[in-house]
């Protein structure tokens, strides 16, 4: 019977059979379990640190394991019995008593068992040694900031990663955390270790996982989808996840049904992400979209082409920019769910402490890998997401930067993940994340052009707010070609006559007060603003025939001196 083990580790073994690497870094989805299968289709779950004792590294004499809480321990009783046996002529060597109390910091243990390697691997014995949570050990800091322990303890990670004698014998060290940027850089970009991703299962996986560890009659208990549609919705989700969900449910005899299984699958990924993935959900769709005829029309010929299993044809991500007010945040929130895809909005990642910026975002990324297909959502993303040339932080920006700009830029993911970046002011994002193999369509949003979008604008906000009038009219004055109202203020006017009506004791606006409201209001006026923030969405387009007309006929260089001269005039 030949055993099939994941994808990742034949990726290992490749690399160590090469001879020339000894050091793996393990990261990504290492607290799950470990799917194995067979010629004769049997599929085994375990854990990750047995799948390397057991299976992986079966074949070796002596496996260890080392963390800073439990210190060292071993696969089996031969190992530890060898261990305790060379700590003891060791003891009566050099007078020091190892064997009865042993160290559990990294650079004392380190020491011990560098001896120990040497010793076994010089006998022609194989070892594995299987470092856990090595960012509490060789932890991301600044060289400078470094304390003595770790400079210490990082001497012997990269001594032993490209010792000769080491390299030559049967050794191997696994080194394993679940971000890879909370580890110290030295380490990462040593040329002599090596870095192994362990991805989220796929659907063939959590399928497999239903099928062999859920029995049939219980699973209809329990579900009221069919496993097939079950796996593909639970995208996202660790072994361990699903396992916690079925048992629960079970404890609990629950019924699991679309609804409940996409709440509680928001609930864990949030969960995972540290709070920094939030999902957005929208009662809406590009039909409830006021204006933006054209644009509306280009989305849902996309819709279409999605639903019909066409996912290549999406660009890699989208730069939606336009006037404050004009409605870029629920037109992609309305995209999102006509495609049927989850949206999640990224929330602020950046922390003070050295390297947990780097950490978040690797996890956030790993995550919306395991999430796809997904949209994700940037507001104001010339702030948000910064440029390569950033200083001041010690690199991180500049870092940050180049992490998402790789990630976006992987084809891929071209239809699975769809970025949505969305600003006023597109001059001040950079390039790089404009540029075609990235945010590569870029769509123009623009204030109501005429009569019928300015009605359409009202009757849109009118649902929205909720808001019952005693008759079906639009007061004149928001029809004018003199008065102008962003769906912001329009959405603002609104929820200031149902304020007034609702304080009078009535539940429904007349067209009198509703006069007198919009008469009241004040808009913010900041004309130079909107105008150059306009001017730059028509400069910025990628698409000639989503320009209004207006716009379409400008002059492109008359286009460009307006822009310099109302930067000036703003500055």
């Amino acid at each position: 019977m030949i055993t099939h083990y994941p994808i990742w580790s034949q990726e290992c073994a490749k690399k160590y059979l090469s001879r020339t690497l000894n050091t793996f870094l393990l990261h990504g989805n290492v607290h799950d379990l470990v799917s194995i299968s067979s010629d004769e289709s049997v599929f085994e779950f375990m854990r990750l640190h047995e799948f390397l004792a057991d299976e992986f590294f079966g074949a070796r004499d002596i496996v260890l394991f080392y963390n800073r809480a439990s210190g060292v321990y071993f696969r089996d009783k031969g190992s530890r019995e060898d261990f305790e046996q060379a700590l003891k002529a060791c003891d009566s060597l050099l007078g020091t008593n190892h064997a009865t109390l042993l160290p559990k910091d990294p650079v004392r243990i380190f020491s011990i068992l560098e001896s120990y390697f040497r010793l076994r691997l010089g006998q022609n014995k194989s070892v594995a040694l299987i470092t856990e949570y090595a960012e509490t050990i060789v932890p991301m800091n600044d060289s400078g900031s470094k304390g003595i322990e770790d400079r210490n303890t990082l001497v012997y990670l990269t001594r032993w990663a490209q010792d000769p004698v080491l390299l030559e014998s049967d050794f191997t060290h696994i080194i394993i955390t679940e971000n890879l940027n909370d580890l110290a850089r030295t380490l990462i970009q040593h040329p002599y270790t090596s870095e192994i991703s362990i991805p989220h299962p796929d659907v063939k996986e959590r399928r497999k996982y239903l099928e062999t560890k859920i029995p049939e009659a219980e699973y209809a208990k329990i579900f009221e989808l069919p496993i097939h549609v079950l796996a593909q919705q639970t995208a996202g989700l660790t072994i361990l996840q699903l396992q916690s969900l079925y048992f629960n449910a079970k404890e609990n005899h629950e019924l699991l049904n679309h609804e409940t299984i996409t709440q509680i699958k928001k609930e864990l990924i949030e969960s995972e992400a540290y709070g920094l993935l939030e999902f957005v959900e929208s009662a809406f769709s590009l039909k409830d979209v006021a204006g933006h005829r054209l644009v509306k029309e280009h989305l849902q010929l996309t819709v279409k082409a999605l639903k019909k299993g066409h996912p290549e044809v999406l660009p890699m991500g989208y730069l939606i920019c336009g006037p404050v007010g004009t409605g870029k945040t629920f037109l992609v929130q309305c995209f999102a769910k006509d495609v049927g895809i989850p949206m999640v909005k990224l929330k602020n990642f950046r922390s003070q402490w050295q390297g947990v910026t780097e950490g978040n975002l690797e996890k956030i990324l790993h995550l919306l890998e395991a999430m796809a297909p997904v949209a994700v959502m940037i507001d104001e993303a010339d702030a948000y997401l910064g440029d390569r040339s950033a200083s001041g932080d010690s690199g991180v920006s500049s870092r940050v930067f180049s992490q998402i700009a790789s990630f976006m830029s992987n084809t891929e993911h071209r239809g699975q993940i769809i970025w949505f970046l969305m600003t006023a002011r597109p001059d001040l994002m950079a390039i790089d994340l404009k540029r075609q193999g990235r945010a590569e369509e870029h769509l123009a949003l623009f204030p109501p052009q005429n009569r019928d979008e300015k009605e359409e604008l009202f009757k849109a906000m009118l649902k929205k707010t909720k808001i019952k009038l005693d008759k079906d009219m639009i007061p004149e004055i928001l029809l004018s070609d003199l008065y102008y109202l962003s769906g912001a203020d329009m959405e603002a006017v609104l929820t200031r006559a149902k304020f007034e009506a609702v304080a009078h004791g009535k539940d429904v606006v007349n067209l009198d007060l509703l006069e007198q409201v919009i008469l009241n209001f004040i808009p913010p006026t900041y004309p130079e603003e909107v105008e150059l923030q306009t001017l730059l969405a028509v400069l910025e387009c990628t698409s000639k025939k989503l320009l209004p007309n207006e716009y379409l006929q400008m002059d492109r260089q008359e286009l460009l001196s307006r822009i310099e001269e109302l930067r000036f005039r703003i500055a």
